[in-house]
């Protein structure tokens, strides 16, 4: 069994070296049916997020001898589906097997490796990182590794457990909250500004809840897909006015935008320095916050060259995000005590789930031998060949074949004094062992 996952977060790359990476739905099906053709593994999940991009791969058939190799193949695939050279990969790419895999596996879907200690927004990433995959794998016939699977169920389970019992999210703060919590540093009220959201998925609907609780003037949301924004107005149930528009139409409540907030995932940028600089016009060189939260970024860097323009990337939040995380540190400690010993009862149960298969097997195995030499002593027979003497042959190969096995794996426990599982095997077969037998 090998678990094996590579990866690229905040904490070893930029956000420019991290949007390279970033994997599209079309790029995420793509990857998933190359990692299958090239048998690079049984079953993977691809976790795509503003401040990571990991893959959990799964292969059963890789020996120790094989790993390295298997890493580097799987780095060399990486790499060429993003278009880039194997050298600038390494220098932020991290790699974890098995049980180094599950720990870190849990550790972000508790929040634990987040750019915001203990952020719930991730858990819920991953779980839809996780059914792209099981549905992807359903589709196409291939069976979804249960290892894997059953690695993920248990994340879910931990990280449910972790905010129970500790209080890792009694702050709620995550990027949204981060970008707010700017946001009134800047400027001293909410209440008079009008704010442009860009995007209309979950990253933006905390936003605009945080703003809306503090007491914003005008709204504005801007999208690709008109009917998805408003749908989130329907769901943010505000008597606060907000106003929809397509991002076609972006120029217009830029023009009128004290703070714009970006998180799609447009693969280009959306608003250009051209832009910036119209709106700057418009608003008479009144100052404007823009935060750009997308990775892909959706905001020209270039902006932040205009005279009454505040440019913040998510690497930018990084201050505000730091004076949250004391409160957090202890709980992170016993988050991280939860974890440990849930890792511990996945491996646990992968051994168990591991013996079963080998018993399973070698009892398959025992059968074909029967079978094989039935059939064989049965021609004999029925050819008029001696009934006795094609019994005793039948038993004496019969016992052979089954003997082999176990006689090779008691004298490799013998070889390595493995006196605990000679005992084991002695006690299975009510035999009396002999460092317990009397001397005549």
């Amino acid at each position: 069994m090998t678990l094996l996952v590579l990866g690229i977060n905040h904490k070893t790359a930029s956000v420019a070296v991290r949007e390279k990476v970033a994997f599209s739905e079309e790029k995420r099906q793509l990857a998933l049916q190359q990692i299958h053709q090239q048998d690079l593994a049984e079953s993977a999940v691809i976790l795509s997020t503003c401040n990571r991009t990991e893959i959990y791969l799964h292969h059963r058939q890789i020996s120790p001898q094989e790993c390295k190799q298997w890493r580097t193949n799987c780095i060399n695939w990486f790499a060429n589906i993003h278009q880039l050279s194997v050298d600038e990969l390494n220098k932020s790419i991290y790699t974890h097997q098995n049980q180094q895999a599950a720990n870190h596996l849990m550790r972000v879907a508790c929040g634990l490796d987040s750019l915001i200690l203990g952020e719930p927004q991730i858990l819920g990433q991953v779980k839809q990182a996780f059914q792209i995959s099981e549905d992807y794998y359903q589709a196409a016939n291939i069976p979804l590794s249960s290892t894997l699977s059953r690695l993920f169920q248990k994340t879910f389970a931990t990280a449910k457990r972790v905010r129970t019992e500790t209080n890792i999210g009694e702050s709620a703060v995550s990027v949204a909250y981060a970008a707010c919590s700017l946001a009134r540093q800047i400027f001293e009220s909410l209440h008079e500004l009008q704010i442009l959201l860009v995007g209309a998925g979950e990253t933006i609907e905390l936003v605009s809840r945080h703003l809306l609780r503090h007491g914003v003037k005008k709204l504005m949301i801007a999208n690709r897909t008109l009917s998805r924004a408003e749908r989130l107005v329907e769901t943010l149930a505000s008597n606060t006015p907000i106003e929809v528009y397509s991002l076609d139409e972006l120029q217009t409540p830029l023009n009128q935008a004290d703070i714009v907030i970006s998180s799609t995932s447009s693969p280009n940028v959306l608003i250009t320095k051209a832009m910036a600089e119209i709106a700057e016009k418009a608003r008479q060189f009144r100052p404007t916050l823009m935060v750009d939260i997308a990775v892909p970024r959706d905001i020209d860097e270039n902006v932040s060259e205009l005279e009454s323009v505040y440019h913040y990337t998510v690497d930018d939040l990084q201050d505000i995000i730091q004076r949250n995380l004391s409160q957090r540190e202890q709980a992170s400690e016993q988050a991280q005590d939860i974890i440990t010993q849930e890792c511990m009862d996945f491996f646990e149960w992968l051994k168990v789930h591991q013996f079963s298969n080998l018993i399973r097997h070698y009892r398959d195995e025992a059968e074909n031998t029967r079978q094989e030499l039935l059939e064989k002593a049965l021609h004999q027979i029925q050819q008029g060949e001696n009934a006795e003497k094609i019994l005793q042959e039948l038993s004496y190969k019969l016992t052979n074949k089954l003997i082999h096995a176990p006689t090779q794996t008691m004298q490799s426990m013998m070889r390595s004094g493995n006196a605990e599982g000679l005992h084991a095997f002695s006690n299975a077969l009510h035999l009396t062992h002999p460092l317990n037998e009397k001397n005549d």
